[in-house]
């Protein structure tokens, strides 16, 4: 690994809980392989303190970026002074890249990280039928990005009334007659099931959705990373579903980081 030395670029990767991110060990052998005096550092952030933190960390001269994860991606949108039409789009951020002049400029890789991954493991999701469990930070980007690979319908399922709402809306006016929006999922006719919510963090949580309920030929995806196989993916692998885990969501994303980054 490359020393730490004085003149090393910062770059945090704020979340509450923190301990199961996997972008630290993911992203600083690439940065130490490369030869970049930089490294990202977990912070644990409650969202009750983001503003203040935010508002400090802008002061901290040496810090040149910030990824986000759950669940402060919506959050950070409003904190940044600029953001893509994407971004804006899927309501959340989850990378904010220092400018010259100190300002923040965000973008939003989760739901192209997402795709990608999904090509790279032979599961092109154009023209499938889409049930998405989750309409927070990650799961808008990924929506916006389902969308723009030319999914035939995306299903949208959230508990939340007032966050189903917004981006539905936002996506329906953007993507029209392709997005519909319930409080429940509807799996019976899904080619991709996706859970986008922090269900299977802990090993005690519900399941997101019933894999029963799917068609025989339907794929499972799941956004969580730690555990690498959640009791989701388990349950699709025991009726024989495809698995399509976590980690290459985040994998298929580092080369956007160093390229926003300047890295």
């Amino acid at each position: 690994m490359t020393p730490i030395t004085g003149a090393t670029r910062l770059y945090g990767l704020l979340g509450d809980p923190i301990a199961q991110v996997r972008a630290p060990g993911l992203l600083n052998p690439v940065l130490a392989g490369r030869g970049s005096d930089a490294v990202l550092v977990p912070v644990h952030v409650p969202a009750a303190d983001l503003r203040p933190v935010v508002a400090g960390l802008r002061q901290v001269a040496n810090l040149h970026g910030l990824l986000v994860t759950v669940p402060h991606k919506a959050a950070l949108l409003a904190l940044a002074d600029r953001a893509t039409d994407r971004a804006r789009l899927a309501g959340s951020v989850n990378a904010l890249r220092r400018e010259p002049d100190g300002t923040w400029s965000a973008d939003t890789f989760d739901g192209d990280g997402f795709v990608r991954g999904l090509l790279a493991a032979g599961h092109d999701p154009r023209g499938r039928r889409v049930c998405l469990v989750g309409a927070g930070g990650a799961g808008s980007a990924i929506a916006v990005a389902l969308l723009d690979a030319g999914v035939a319908g995306l299903h949208l399922a959230d508990t939340d009334p007032d966050r189903l709402a917004a981006l539905g809306g936002r996506l329906s006016a953007a993507y029209p007659g392709r997005v519909e929006a319930a409080s429940r999922p509807r799996l019976a006719d899904a080619d991709l099931a996706v859970n986008a919510t922090p269900l299977g963090l802990r090993p005690d949580d519900p399941p997101p959705f019933a894999v029963a309920d799917l068609p025989a030929h339907a794929v499972v995806a799941d956004i969580i990373m730690s555990p690498a196989e959640t009791a989701l993916l388990r349950a699709a692998r025991e009726r024989g579903l495809p698995a399509h885990p976590g980690e290459p969501m985040l994998a298929h994303q580092i080369d956007a980081y160093l390229d926003f980054f300047g890295l």
